[in-house]
């Protein structure tokens, strides 16, 4: 059973099929929702099973997200909607976490406080503590949001391609630091480099991150290899390893060795990119 703070156990069913029902309105699927509400997919899942019990702060989410009230969440009042005519986009809990994602990417990761957060969001310290209630579960669940938006702007531009080369083509256009949403992309990852070394908790969610990254780019390169458009002879594995790296290391000289980013240093981060593809992974 997970140890999170949460409910009785007597409520815990009832609940369950109201947050069930929440999500059924909501009309996407579990794990969409639960990017919605910044949650752990895997802890959402298990809520609605019956094997761990939702917290206060992610029912707080969930009722915002659907727009009910969290009282009827809790089985202690009939249900209804928020008649609010002003709403922030998203909801408050997701307002929070972009705020809080935008901070790291300023300022950097352990200078980022719950009152610069509370005042980029216009509103109070206690607001913030109702969603998320200590700083490490708003930093943890803003990581696991930032990492949920590449992940699906990633699988939306590789569904656009017509195979592997152009698959990877696109990959490697997403990591380059043009835009101004990038290069915060990138800050982001270069602090979170450092908690990973350090092994900290949202360390260790960035690592299983950037282990699913690699695996993606090597899908890629095995895909190629089948479809005859790599070289028959490159270890997908290898080759991964090395392209993710070459993208690391050029990243961190266009963001923090050559100055304030420009459009000349990325595009050159581009052509070394795509150099490297031509010269040691397309077919010939």
């Amino acid at each position: 059973m997970d140890t999170d703070e949460g409910l009785a156990s007597a409520s815990t069913a009832s609940t369950a099929a109201r947050v069930r029902a929440v999500i059924a309105d909501a009309g996407v699927s579990q794990r969409e929702f639960a990017r919605r509400v910044v949650m752990d997919p895997s802890k959402l899942s298990r809520a609605l099973s019956g094997t761990r019990r939702f917290t206060v702060a992610e029912l707080a989410r969930i009722a915002d997200e659907g727009r009910v009230d969290a009282d009827w969440l809790l089985g202690t009042r009939p249900r209804e909607r928020e008649t609010a005519a002003v709403r922030v986009e998203g909801g408050r809990p997701l307002q929070i976490v972009r705020e809080t994602v935008r901070l790291i990417a300023e300022h950097g990761f352990h200078a980022v406080r719950v009152a610069d957060i509370a005042r980029a969001c216009a509103t109070s310290s206690a607001a913030i503590h109702y969603h998320f209630p200590g700083r490490a579960e708003l930093l943890e669940a803003a990581v696991r949001w930032c990492m949920d938006e590449d992940t699906a702007r990633r699988a939306a531009h590789l569904a656009k391609a017509d195979d592997a080369a152009a698959e990877l083509r696109q990959l490697i256009a997403l990591q380059t630091p043009r835009t101004a949403q990038q290069r915060r992309q990138w800050a982001v990852w270069l602090d979170l480099w450092a908690e990973a070394a350090r092994s900290t908790a949202v360390g260790r969610l960035h690592s299983e991150y950037y282990r699913q990254w690699r695996q993606t780019v090597t899908d890629v390169l095995r895909r190629g290899v089948g479809q005859g458009v790599f070289r028959a002879g490159i270890d997908p594995h290898a080759a991964a390893l090395t392209l993710t790296a070459l993208i690391d290391g050029l990243a961190t000289h266009v963001l923090s060795v050559s100055g304030p980013p420009s459009a000349t240093a990325a595009d050159a981060m581009h052509t070394t990119l795509t150099t490297h593809v031509t010269h040691t992974i397309l077919a010939p």
